[in-house]
């Protein structure tokens, strides 16, 4: 059994950037919910943060960023976003990979991690290259006895419903199936839509949460009515499949109650 903490959507922006988008106060969360991730018992397995890791792409950002997740106890994968630049981040974590792409793949606690990059710059909307798809074809033949896990900042194009900035293309999201399909891939990791969604798409849950910023009124069928609301995924991985329940982080929550544990347990 493995347990992930899904993250996504941080959207940190530094003080001094100056920032007039945000409308929220992103730092402080993150440092709430690294926290809360600390204090879990047990320790989760893994925490991935699924891209738009700062709001604005700016050094500064980063650099908080990067200052905030070292306190992180877990293991953490990140994958970069529409609103990321990649060479601010390549600059502040190192990575070596400039202005390409950020895509990598590592095997952690029994479940072999593949991180794409859909970032498509000056877009909203998300892509996958052909040499990603490549990277990724390859990496599914790696440790074939591991159940494997995608992360990818934009979730794939479900139907016709979909707005066309709110997933991959159409092309990204065929080939990402095709190359999917049949090859033991027990979830797909993503953000972008600010959403708490589950969506079986070719037979793969594909997970979305809102995020650490803010969430859209899923009642409002015209207009986009972004509203205040942030949650994280508890994602366990069990020998029949990947289970996600959603932690709701904002607005706080009055306690109704407290059942203590003996007293659940005596429950018939």
């Amino acid at each position: 059994m493995t347990r992930i903490v899904h993250l996504t959507d941080l959207h940190v922006s530094h003080p001094d950037v100056g920032d007039p988008s945000l409308r929220t106060d992103t730092v402080g969360m993150l440092r709430h919910v690294v926290g809360l991730i600390n204090a879990m018992n047990p320790v989760p397995d893994l925490v991935v943060a699924s891209g738009d890791l700062t709001n604005t792409g700016a050094v500064p950002s980063y650099e908080l960023l990067r200052e905030i997740l070292a306190d992180l106890v877990p293991p953490l994968v990140l994958a970069l976003g529409n609103h990321d630049k990649r060479a601010a981040f390549a600059q502040v974590f190192g990575t070596g990979t400039g202005d390409g792409p950020y895509f990598h793949d590592r095997v952690v606690s029994g479940l072999h991690v593949i991180t794409l990059d859909t970032l498509v710059p000056g877009r909203v909307a998300g892509q996958i290259d052909e040499g990603q798809l490549a990277f990724l074809d390859a990496a599914l033949h790696r440790v074939p006895d591991l159940p494997k896990l995608v992360v990818a900042h934009h979730p794939p194009h479900m139907d016709e419903r979909t707005l066309p900035w709110a997933s991959l293309d159409r092309e990204s999201s065929r080939r990402l199936g095709e190359t999917l399909t049949g090859r033991g891939v027990v979830g797909v990791l993503s953000g972008h839509v600010h959403l708490d969604q589950v969506h079986h798409w070719l037979g793969v849950p594909v997970v979305t949460c809102m995020g650490l910023n803010s969430t859209v009124d899923i009642l409002e069928q015209r207009d986009m009515r972004i509203v205040e609301g942030t949650s994280m995924g508890l994602c366990i991985l069990r020998p029949h499949g990947l289970s996600v329940a959603f932690v709701p982080l904002s607005p706080e929550r009055r306690e109704l109650a407290v059942l203590e544990e003996a007293r659940l347990r005596a429950f018939r």
